[in-house]
This record gives C-alpha cells, structure tokens and sequence, in this order.
C-alpha cells in the first residue's frame, strides 16, 4: 500500500494505492490563499500541517487497516513558492506562491545579472518562479532575508515536517531558478545572483528514489506502517506528478490540464530549451527523462470568474450556456483575453489583463459565456504551439485532465482548436496525488513498465475539420487584440 500527498493551492488531497492500481482510499482538506496587496499571493505553513492532520485523521477512520499496510509516501504539490525557515526551523513569513506577481522588477534585474539564465535555467526569469521571489525578500524584507537559514519549496516543507529532513527532487527543484536543469544540479552561479549558496538549498534526489524516513512519532498518531520503518519518495512537482499519475512518462507523451492554471504538458529524454516564447523546461520527475511546458495563469478560474460575474449558477451552467451558441453565431461573439492574473506562456507578462471586446446589443450571457471558454482554449493553443520537439521525437498522445476535462463539449472545442486528438482517461481527476502514490512504489522497488501504467481510456476526441477557418480567424484575432492591447496593460 502506497500513500500520495499532494499539496495543491486550494486543497490538500491524500491518496491511498493498493499495489494492484486499485485507489482504496481519498481525504481532501481545503486550503485558502491569502492576497493582502494587489499582485501578492500567500499562505501559511502552518496552514499545510493543519490539513494534512486532517486528511490523516480522516483516512485513519475511514481506512485504518490499509493506512497501516503503507510502506511508502510521495510528496507532490504547487511548484515554486518560496517557503523562508530561520537556523531553528521556524517558518519566517508566509509563503510566497506560485501566483504571486510582486517581483517584476527583480525578474528584470536577475536577467541583468546572469545572461545566460534561460540556457542554465531552461527558463525565463518570471514571478512565478521562486528566486525572484528571493530578490524581493532581500530588497524589501531585508532583516528576514538574512535570518533565512534554508529555502524550501511547499511540498517539500511538508517533507521537512514529516522526517526532519531538508530534500527536494529534480521536477520541483527545476521550477527555482536555481537548478542547472540540464546537468539536474544546483547552480553556483545562479545561486549566488540572489545572495545564496548551496548551504541554502535542500539536499537534492530523484523523484523515484527515497528521500528520507516519516518520523515514528508521526507514524504512531496516524496508524502508518504497523511499526516498520516508511520511506519517502523524492515525489514530484505537481505537473510532473500527474504525467506520472497518468503514465505519460515516455517521450513525445503529454496532457493538457484544465485546472485553475492551464498546462500544455509534454515529457521528453532530453533537455530541450525555448525560453524565449516563455516555454518551460524542467525535469521530470524520473531519472534522465525532462518535459517542456507552457502555463497560462487563468484557466479554468477563468471560466469560474465569469461564471461569479455575469450571474450563472455555475460553471457548469456558463459551459452549458456556451455550448448552446451555434457554428453560425461564433464567429460575431466577442473575442475574450484571458489574462486576469497576468500571463506566462508565451508572453511572459506579469502586466497582462483580460479584457472583453466587440460587446453589442446582440450580445447575451450565452456569447459571453462562448468568448471566455474560447479565449482560455485560445491562449493554451498560443502555449502549445510553443512546444519544440525534434523530428526523432514525434508528438504520440496528449491526455486531457483536470477540472475543465470533465466538459467533454470544452475537450472537443480543444480539440478542434488545436487540431489534435485528445483522450480522456479514467481516473483523471486524481492527478498528482495518484502520480505522488505511484512515485512511492517506485521508491519501494516497483518499475516503470509495472506503475507508470496507462489508465482505461474513457473517450477519444478527435478534432473536426468543419470550423477549422473559423477558429483560425478567430485565434488571429485573438493574438492581434493582445498585441494592441499590450502597451495599456502597464
């Protein structure tokens, strides 16, 4: 039996593998994000304790005997927030996350200092990401800065608290800034352009290989492993964790997710690139293999924005509505941008905001509700086409997930604007907790070829041909509005 956590950004959520696949258990504890200014996005530590405690207690009674059987727990979660702990392993400040726009300027200055980021880092210097995060505390919080003793990533401050070890993992760790990505190791150099070393950094492993031990003392009050001795997966950062989940580890295999961000996902066995269109490459969560991925910051929280805003009962009756427009109809919708948190892939904006044009009388909720779910369909069209694979490594199949994956009327729109065949598994919703799970098996002595399996197939969505010229000039559209939009984003 193999127990996944993964630490998301609204909810903690524990996983319980049986070794025959079977998931014999879930416990799901709410989380909340805390945004004192304009731009900034936190939450506390002690936040994460307080649900896993309670996501334990709950399986403790809902499945004590299986919780008992477990040999191995995975860690997944949220990548890059910034958790800052002092010389006696006290949290200092909440932790910076993912979403969290306040360090523009010292993404700038970082760039500055280190020409050769993107080819170290395989990434572009954004306010996502955790070092400069760092530039800010330093500049702005000057007395926390020099009292922080040890950076750690969420999921991995989870870890801290559960075996009193300080260890991170090549998926996660390659979401810093701080990673040489390609070499899988701290850099010295980017370390040292935010006033770091690697005294600094957690200890650093593979995804599937055992990172430490969960503390007998925890092991007793929630009733894990009978007495013997549980190791803990590396695990993974939360996008690697679910290709993990879903079994989408070999090259040329990828998803797109539909979650409160949106993550065009695709793994590769090499080291592959392409800062300059804002594309990600990291690490994946298993020994020499890495993915490339575009993020856009508004995805299915987009859909949830305007469900709130223009008054339907929900996202689920926003989908409906948007169903509901005919062929005929879409092309005098508005077009709708997207970018209400900013955007990653492929503009790296931190600056960039939605908006809603070509609004007339004609216009109802139904239009409205078309323009939103196109506009966030369109913008992951913008980060897949930044995706750069290489002749001898053909794209072979692309998984749909998440919360937005389970609209089959949404997957097919995506279908049809990306013009590729989308399959939805079974099992999707269970992302990073079941890749976290699977992770631990692996860490326990399980293959690849017997855990990385692929999940039933639930539905294949093949892309029409017949709204092709449709959708084609509505996407240019769509790029051309940003684009003369952009200089009154500031």
């Amino acid at each position: 039996m193999y127990l996944g956590l993964d630490l998301g950004t609204s909810e903690l959520k524990a996983l319980l593998l049986a070794d025959n696949h079977s998931i014999v258990g879930v416990a799901r504890a709410p989380l909340t994000v805390d945004r004192p200014q304009p731009l900034w996005s936190e939450q506390s530590p002690s936040q994460w304790w307080q649900a896993l405690e309670r996501v334990m207690a709950e399986l403790r009674q809902a499945h004590a005997e299986a919780l008992s059987a477990v040999r191995a727990i995975g860690l997944s979660g949220q990548m890059h927030g910034a958790t800052l702990i002092d010389a006696a392993d006290e949290v200092l400040r909440p932790a910076i996350l993912w979403n969290d726009g306040r360090s523009g300027a010292q993404c700038e200055a970082l760039t500055r200092a280190v020409p050769r980021l993107g080819e170290i880092a395989g990434n572009l210097a954004m306010p996502g990401f955790t070092a400069p995060k760092l530039l800010w505390v330093r500049e702005h919080e000057p007395e926390i800065f020099n009292r922080t003793a040890r950076v750690l990533l969420p999921k991995d401050w989870l870890r801290f608290m559960l075996s009193g070890e300080a260890v991170s993992e090549m998926s996660d760790a390659a979401g810093t800034l701080w990673l040489d990505v390609g070499a899988r190791d701290w850099s010295d150099e980017l370390l040292a352009a935010t006033g770091l070393t690697r005294d600094h950094m957690p200890r650093l492993v593979e995804g599937s290989e055992v990172s430490a031990q969960l503390k007998p003392e925890h092991a007793a009050r929630w009733g894990v492993g009978s007495g013997s001795p549980v190791r803990i997966a590396g695990g993974a950062g939360d996008n690697a964790a679910s290709a993990v989940g879903m079994g989408l580890v070999e090259p040329g295999q990828g998803f797109v997710s539909l979650g409160t961000s949106g993550v065009v996902f695709v793994s590769t066995d090499r080291f592959l690139p392409n800062p300059a269109q804002a594309m990600h490459a990291f690490c994946h969560a298993l020994p020499k293999r890495w993915h490339q991925m575009s993020v856009m910051l508004s995805a299915a929280s987009a859909v949830s924005w305007a469900a709130r805003t223009f008054g339907f009962a929900d996202e689920a009756a926003l989908l409906e509505a948007a169903a509901s427009v005919e062929l005929s109809r879409r092309q005098r919708c508005p077009l709708f941008l997207p970018y209400l948190s900013g955007e990653r892939s492929p503009h790296n904006n931190p600056h960039a905001q939605g908006a809603l044009f070509g609004l007339t009388h004609a216009h109802g909720p139904a239009e409205i509700a078309y323009a939103v779910v196109e506009g966030v369909s369109f913008g992951l069209r913008d980060g897949f086409d930044t995706l750069r694979l290489p002749a001898d490594m053909p794209l072979r199949e692309v998984a749909l997930v998440g919360g937005g994956a389970r609209s089959v009327w949404w997957g097919q729109l995506l279908a049809d604007i990306f013009q590729v065949p989308l399959t939805l598994y079974a099992g999707s919703e269970t992302g990073g907790a079941l890749g976290a799970a699977r992770l631990a098996w692996l860490a326990d002595g399980g293959t690849v070829a017997e855990v990385c399996t692929l999940p039933p197939v639930r539905q294949q969505l093949v892309p029409s041909a017949v709204d092709v010229d449709l959708h084609s000039s509505r996407h240019a559209r769509f790029q051309e509005l940003y684009v003369a939009l952009q200089s009154q984003f500031q």
